[in-house]
């Protein structure tokens, strides 16, 4: 501080101040765990949202007198904001402080899932979804960057493992929370849900997360780089979501689509100029990390696409009922949830190459035995489990790699990179599966014939085997030193 700088107001430093733990807690032999323990609530309860809304959509059209276009926004401007903001949040984070950030974040998710829940009319709910994907990005920017800072290497993939099944069931299972909460209380309660979660969420993490230690320097936020990223990524996924609805063609899809490129292309070149990078692209010179970026987007288009196209051939393909399609799509999500945890101590001991490299593997195998074979339900059932159990392997290894790449204080901006792939992978996998489907139905009267649901998991099985090639290309990279606790 200068002899001519003016110190902070009182209220302002008490607002940017992170609360040490309890003794107590800290020197717990469980505190990394407890660590965890807080990251997956927020993992959980973030992801859950972005899905949960999907089956409240015709009940909130009916009681707040909506067209089709505006309700639709209700699930698409929570994707979009919660991508197009997560980088600068997690850059933020880095300065000062991811305890600071991930609190907060559960303040204004808990309080903005209220605003949703109480909304009486469809423009107060799509404001309130804005500010509830805004505390979502500051949950999910801090998620992996605090156990990448706070838990010792030989656990990190363990770590990561657990944190990625609580992200990955909260996105399978909201439409089956959902359609159970919709039944028994109506549309608000898929908001209110999140109300006691958030509570407990913010008590956890005041009491449970340590300061944050290694901190990037205070700088200037990259303003430029932003507003270029923003409307760069929402209007590349609303081309996305265009091409899904079967309008890839249309002026208006081709004019965004253009728009966006462009606007990504400039944020390329404002981030190779400016000091402060809202992204340090200097993250992709290494091979691990760009790896690990890459075939993390692969893994989360196949598991959105199967997640899309799989309840479509349950439901007009078997004649299955709305809710047993979903009682089946849950052995995926559970395998998932089983497997993760496993699978971060195998990368602990053996290294990333094998769990991830054999979960896509996996994948592709069951993904493509489901495109051969007319399978009966209980088959599906088991090329489901396999899914999971692929993706259980895959997943933890890859983030825990990517993690690791980067230096302690870009973990905000590395955390959020990674969820950013998350969100692009999930729009790939909607865009992707809807038209592999809509081509292999094209010219068929019966659209419920199984030709689409064929092309469309063996366009998936395709690029689950990519994924798997990559995953078998060893890279060197850095190692990661274990935190100071």
């Amino acid at each position: 501080m200068t002899e001519h700088s003016e110190p902070s107001p009182a209220w302002m430093r008490r607002l940017l101040y992170e609360a040490p733990r309890p003794a107590r807690v800290r020197a717990s032999l469980r505190a990394p765990w407890l660590i965890v323990t807080t990251v997956c609530v927020g993992a959980f309860m973030g992801q859950l949202d972005a899905s949960i809304v999907t089956v409240a959509i015709p009940a909130m059209r009916a009681d707040l007198n909506a067209t089709i276009d505006q309700v639709e926004w209700v699930a698409l401007v929570y994707l979009l904001v919660l991508v197009g903001t997560i980088g600068a949040v997690g850059r933020i984070s880095d300065m000062f402080g991811r305890k600071l950030f991930y609190t907060y974040g559960f303040v204004l998710f808990t309080l903005s899932s209220v605003g949703a829940g109480l909304s009486p009319t469809i423009e107060w709910l799509l404001v309130a979804r804005v500010f509830q994907a805004i505390g979502a990005a500051m949950l999910q920017a801090n998620s992996v960057a605090l156990i990448r800072t706070n838990i010792p290497s030989r656990t990190l993939g363990r770590a990561i493992g657990i944190q990625g099944a609580a992200q990955a069931i909260g996105l399978a299972l909201g439409p089956t929370v959902g359609g159970l909460l919709v039944g028994l209380g109506g549309w608000r309660w898929v908001f209110f849900v999140n109300i006691p979660a958030g509570i407990i969420g913010v008590a956890l993490a005041w009491f449970l997360l340590p300061r944050t230690r290694a901190k990037a320097p205070r700088a200037p936020l990259d303003w430029r780089g932003l507003t270029t990223l923003m409307p760069g990524i929402a209007l590349l996924l609303w081309t996305l979501t265009a091409a899904s609805r079967g309008q890839a063609l249309a002026p208006q899809t081709l004019i965004a689509l253009a728009v966006g490129v462009i606007l990504m292309v400039v944020f390329v070149l404002i981030e190779h100029r400016v000091t402060n990078p809202l992204v340090d692209l200097a993250l992709f010179r290494s091979a691990v990390f760009s790896k690990g970026i890459i075939t993390g987007l692969l893994s989360y288009l196949v598991l959105f696409g199967v997640l899309f196209v799989f309840p479509i051939f349950l439901v007009e393909g078997l004649a299955l009922t709305p809710g047993a399609s979903g009682l089946v799509l849950t052995v995926l999500p559970a395998a998932l949830g089983v497997i993760a945890p496993v699978a971060g101590r195998i990368a602990d001991r053996f290294g990333p190459t094998l769990p991830t490299a054999t979960g896509m593997g996996v994948t592709a195998v069951a993904l493509g035995t489901t495109a051969i074979l007319p399978l009966p339900l209980w088959g599906l059932g088991v090329a489901l489990l396999l899914v999971g159990v692929g993706l259980g392997l895959f997943t933890p290894a890859n983030n825990a790699t990517v993690a690791a790449a980067g230096p302690p204080h870009h973990a905000g901006m590395v955390s959020a990179v990674l969820n950013m792939t998350r969100g692009l992978g999930t729009s790939l996998g909607v865009a992707v599966a809807a038209a592999a489907y809509t081509l292999g139905t094209a010219g068929e009267v019966d659209q419920s014939s199984p030709s689409g649901f064929h092309v469309a998991v063996t366009t998936l099985a395709v690029i689950a085997a990519v994924a798997a090639l990559i995953s078998l290309i060893r890279v060197s990279g850095r190692r990661l030193a274990p935190p100071a606790d």
